[in-house]
């Protein structure tokens, strides 16, 4: 699959070199046009052109990316799309998942399915994974088919121009109908996976939104500021309501069988058309099954 980007050359662009234009216009990062430098990437109405050399209004530039494919093992694991185009793969993963192999999970992973899909398309491109789940959270989850989506996305991450939603089912009655929870949140212990609230932890806030009370649960709402490691299992613990079903930050109810947490929402600009989207993911069976269940008691 070739990655393709396109730009006409404006009245305001004619003082600019090709480099300058292309990381201003088109949001291309510094990594990824020395890429472009070394090999035969960039044309200007057709013709090869030099990184610093200048168009002038009205001239194409065209932008051919290096071709790369990942090597993991296609394997036939369940993926469900929720967007896809030349940029972009974006999917509700499943839970029970681990997203990219590791010792301990080296195969049936996303990304051999993902590898699968792409193979069965036609398609070749190194899979990019934008945000990270935990093996049991559900929901969306982004992947760049280029260097340039995954830069561009990234940053706005790192900005916090991006809106990340998640839906959990928690222990307890949340009094309040909205809240804040802005604690730090570090590693007490050196390769440790958990985590927990600690006065020299790095900066964190949750924020939080009822959706429904139940008996002797609740149904909330939740937007990331930050993006720490286990950030919403470690917040919803420190204030007394742990997630339903996470055994790792406190709970030991048996009405589900990973922790009840949903990445529901994700709003961010597209890496080429630069439109805002807002892009959603369905509540998986489990946790409809899991809110009947406290529905009915």
């Amino acid at each position: 699959m070739e990655n393709l980007f396109r730009y006409i050359v404006k009245e305001e662009d004619k003082e600019l070199r090709i480099k300058e234009l292309l990381k201003r216009r088109l949001g291309f990062s510094s990594r990824l046009l020395a890429k472009l430098k070394r090999g035969d990437h960039v044309f200007l109405n057709g013709q090869l052109i030099k990184m610093y050399e200048k168009g002038i209004p009205g001239d194409e530039i065209t932008v051919t990316l290096p071709r790369e494919i990942s090597d993991f093992e296609p394997q036939a694991i369940p993926i469900e799309i929720i967007y896809e185009d030349r940029a972009l793969l974006l999917l509700n993963k499943q839970p029970g998942y681990v997203v990219h192999p590791t010792k301990g999970h080296p195969d049936n992973t996303i990304a051999n399915g993902v590898m699968r899909h792409m193979l069965d398309r036609g398609e070749s491109y190194k899979i990019r994974f934008i945000n990270r789940l935990d093996r049991d959270t559900s929901g969306v989850l982004l992947i760049g088919k280029n260097s340039h989506s995954q830069d561009y996305l990234t940053k706005q991450f790192q900005d916090n121009t991006v809106v990340k939603k998640y839906m959990a089912v928690v222990k307890g009655i949340l009094e309040d109908d909205n809240g804040t929870i802005d604690e730090p949140i570090g590693r007490p212990v050196d390769g440790d996976i958990k985590r927990t609230v600690m006065p020299d932890g790095a900066p964190s806030v949750t924020h939080y939104r009822v959706l429904e009370r139940f008996k002797e649960h609740t149904l909330v709402e939740l937007t990331l500021e930050t993006g720490r490691t286990h950030q919403i299992r470690v917040h919803m613990t420190h204030i007394g309501h742990p997630i339903v079903g996470d055994d790792l930050y406190g709970d030991s109810e048996d009405l589900i069988n990973r922790q009840a947490l949903h990445a529901s929402q994700v709003i961010f600009d597209h890496p080429v058309t630069k439109e805002r989207m807002s892009v959603s993911a369905d509540l998986p069976q489990d946790i409809k099954l899991l809110i009947q269940e406290l529905k009915s008691k």
